[in-house]
């Protein structure tokens, strides 16, 4: 029914991604090469053929589509006055932190994590704190005496969470994000989960979202959300957040109305509403395939790559590899299989932790891209084992 072998030229288009040489093949950020659910296409451009595109107010349509989405596919129930629309996860996490926290306070978070969090902490003037996630060899593991210790930190007043995990694409189990809220609200530390990647998960693999665990997650929590991730459409700026308890939920629509980030483009409605109403089925099979890219990677690696390793993954379009076995005494192993093959993969160094011996692969691409990609990185690593 839906075709994600389709190659669809993106080069010329603006997309940041596809930015490189005409030799060089992007599998780095975290933008799908698949083209948008046709239902979303068909819905923009029924809103597109209208002709005026001025001042939008935010319709019961949306408030009902984020609510049936997330109790239907997540089991969670939220009311119409938790949500509020802003342009994007990050634009909402940064204005949250300068609400929430004092310049010079501690956001904590778990490394190695999504990079763009180191930014809009130092950005804002405040500390990272890291709290490292413990590897096992094959999986992450939460250091809790850490976590416990940096969280009793008096200048630590938020813990911005990544919940799916990105890069790694772990799921957190429903008595760890427990641990984490008790923990946190023992402390007043506010937890900022950004869960922009919940709906990509593996088939029959579901994610908890952090304010359904427990009353105290809920009432101590800001959740920022989005279809963007899920249906390719990152570039409508488009997302929302949900803040259950009252006086949080005012601290922060304050936040986003002071730095303008929450007026509404027309398009962004239109296909938001569109992607949680008519975008199921896609999704669905979008999944599907992403699963089946994944486990094309673990076992071509396995088999042909030995020399690095796949972490196990139930989550988001992303691959987390150990380049240990080739980094000897030099690290940054993804600028070294750019500059042999041209395959551009991301650096794990930005996410902080142990991330400096790995590299994370983005699978979201036609399956002909995805061999033309391993067949690049069996390359590399043979000519870096020599």
């Amino acid at each position: 029914m839906y075709n994600f072998d389709k190659i669809t030229d993106r080069r010329g288009t603006g997309a940041i991604k596809w930015n490189v040489s005409e030799t060089e093949l992007p599998m780095w950020v975290a933008d799908m090469d698949f083209e948008t659910a046709p239902e979303i296409i068909d819905a923009l451009q029924k809103r597109v053929s209208h002709g005026v595109f001025g001042y939008t107010d935010l319709p019961e349509e949306w408030y009902r589509a984020y609510i049936s989405w997330w109790e239907r596919r997540h089991h969670f129930t939220m009311r119409k006055e938790w949500l509020g629309f802003c342009t994007g996860v990050i634009p909402a996490i940064s204005s949250v932190i300068r609400r929430l926290t004092a310049p010079g306070d501690n956001v904590l978070i778990l490394t190695p994590v999504y990079n763009h969090f180191f930014y809009c902490i130092r950005n804002n003037g405040r500390t990272v704190l890291e709290s490292r996630l413990q590897y096992t060899g094959d999986a992450y593991e939460i250091d809790f005496a850490d976590l416990e210790e940096k969280l009793k930190d008096p200048l630590t007043t938020a813990f911005l969470f990544c919940n799916p995990q990105n890069p790694t694409g772990q799921i957190w189990d429903t008595g760890t994000l427990d641990r984490i809220g008790r923990l946190c609200a023992e402390n007043h530390v506010t937890v900022i989960s950004d869960e922009i990647h919940c709906d990509l998960t593996d088939p029959g693999t579901e994610y908890v979202p952090f304010a359904s665990v427990s009353d105290v997650c809920r009432e101590n929590s800001v959740t920022c959300i989005a279809p963007t991730k899920t249906f390719s459409i990152p570039g409508l700026q488009t997302a929302a957040v949900v803040v259950p308890q009252e006086d949080l939920r005012n601290k922060v629509k304050r936040a986003l109305s002071v730095d303008e980030n929450c007026e509404p483009g027309a398009l962004a409605v239109t296909a938001a509403i569109a992607a949680y109403e008519q975008g199921e089925a896609w999704l669905d099979a979008l999944r599907a395939y992403i699963r089946d890219n994944k486990e094309i990677v673990r076992s071509y690696i396995r088999e042909r790559i030995p020399a690095i390793k796949v972490l196990p993954s139930e989550a988001t379009y992303l691959l987390w590899i150990d380049c240990s076995g080739i980094c000897k005494d030099e690290a940054e192993p993804a600028a070294r299989i750019r500059r042999i093959s041209g395959l551009f993969l991301t650096e794990g160094s930005i996410y902080g932790g142990n991330g400096d011996r790995f590299v994370r692969m983005n699978t979201a691409c036609p399956r002909p891209l995805l061999m033309d990609g391993l067949g690049r990185l069996e390359k590399a690593v043979m000519e870096l084992q020599h």
